[in-house]
């Protein structure tokens, strides 16, 4: 059993109450930065809504013992089905961002994506919970030569996989954004590009990422990962088309994603093209899912339409807010607790019993705040 150290106070007695903490201690446009979407934040309600389309078909009298919640990825063994995300900019919400988040992902049992727009190098981030930061994001976008020497330094740090964020070849329309003309200091996501003088990931974070001459392709990208050995996750797949492009070009994993409602607005829940990419992928390659998770619950209703890992964003970042590594810890925790306990009520043994049957469609929208 994971022996967490998460401390619970008012402040961190539940995951909403944390995300209120959490928003009632950033300034304005910094709660925007984290909570808006993109365009009229269409696909942002939609992430959420999905969720209240599913019910739990449950199963009473089981006679199971307490439920097996662990699972591995990549062969990254985990403690419960969840990552982390690689949201960047992290030193807006705790000095110390995603290197507080690997070593609370380490008192977990879990792992975590290291971002590429981070605040601190991926080196830094691997040094702090080496046994926990095992993932690295890098973006397919700009000049090869970059890109190839951060695949270098990826390796050289001991990561046992990449995340390839194929879905921002350049930023959503954020109005949030724009409405508060939120200026990012670059050095809240330069931390991988220190000597430049600009990110090169980011032109204006107020917007726009910076402008590619050339969206890349597929082959593209598999002819370049082609020079590492390590496993690469293809995070931004939101079509059955893409996640068979993807496994084409040699992704050994498949993210469900729509970047939290943040890219592209009008386009479906996650959790609706989780069933599409389920249905095309099957058992060929694991499917890690974010967009719109706040609490155990969603964990399992994901899980059971198809996704192996669920991958948190904002969760994680209010966590940090909130408290720093115990906040992220307190996160974890209360996960934990609610997957198994969700999985008791419906009578499965571990996270491998879940599926469709374990999920009724309910007749109505439920409103969700």
């Amino acid at each position: 059993m994971v022996a967490f150290k998460s401390v619970s106070t008012p402040e961190l007695a539940t995951l909403s109450q944390i995300r209120l903490t959490a928003l009632s201690r950033l300034a304005p446009e910094v709660a925007d930065f984290l909570e808006g979407g993109a365009g009229d934040e269409i696909t942002l309600a939609a992430n959420r809504s999905a969720f209240s389309r599913w019910g739990f078909r449950q199963r009473v009298m089981s006679g199971r013992a307490t439920p097996d919640i662990s699972t591995s990825l990549l062969g990254i063994d985990l403690a419960m089905p969840v990552l982390t995300s690689p949201f960047g900019a992290d030193g807006l919400f705790h000095p110390d961002g995603q290197k507080a988040v690997a070593r609370a992902n380490l008192s977990a049992g879990i792992a975590g994506i290291v971002p590429e727009a981070g605040t601190h190098a991926l080196e830094a981030v691997a040094e702090a919970a080496p046994k926990a930061a095992r993932i690295a994001q890098l973006h397919p976008m700009g000049p090869e030569a970059n890109f190839r020497h951060m695949l270098r330094r990826i390796e050289q740090a001991g990561y046992e996989a990449i995340c390839l964020t194929v879905d921002c070849p350049t930023g959503g329309w954020r109005e949030r954004v724009l409405r508060n003309a939120f200026d990012l200091d670059a050095g809240f996501v330069n931390g991988n590009y220190p000597d430049s003088g600009e990110t090169k990931l980011i032109e204006v974070f107020g917007q726009l990422f910076e402008r590619c001459a050339t969206v890349w392709s597929w082959q593209r990208l598999s002819e370049l990962m082609a020079e590492t050995d390590l496993p690469w996750i293809a995070k931004g797949i939101m079509t059955a088309d893409d996640a068979r492009a993807a496994e084409a070009a040699g992704a050994g994993a498949i993210y469900v994603s729509n970047h939290g409602g943040r890219q592209l607005d009008g386009v479906p829940a996650a959790l609706d093209a989780l069933i599409e990419v389920k249905a095309e992928i099957g058992q060929r390659l694991p499917i890690l899912f974010d967009s719109g998770v706040r609490r155990g619950a969603d964990v399992v209703k994901a899980l059971a339409l198809g996704a192996d890992v669920v991958v948190i964003g904002r969760l994680a970042a209010y966590g940090l807010v909130a408290g720093g590594q115990a906040g992220v810890e307190r996160v974890h925790s209360l996960l934990y607790d609610e997957i198994r306990t969700v999985l008791t009520l419906l009578g499965r043994g571990g996270v491998d019993e879940l599926g469709p049957d374990s999920l009724l469609p309910l007749p109505a929208l439920v409103s969700v705040v």
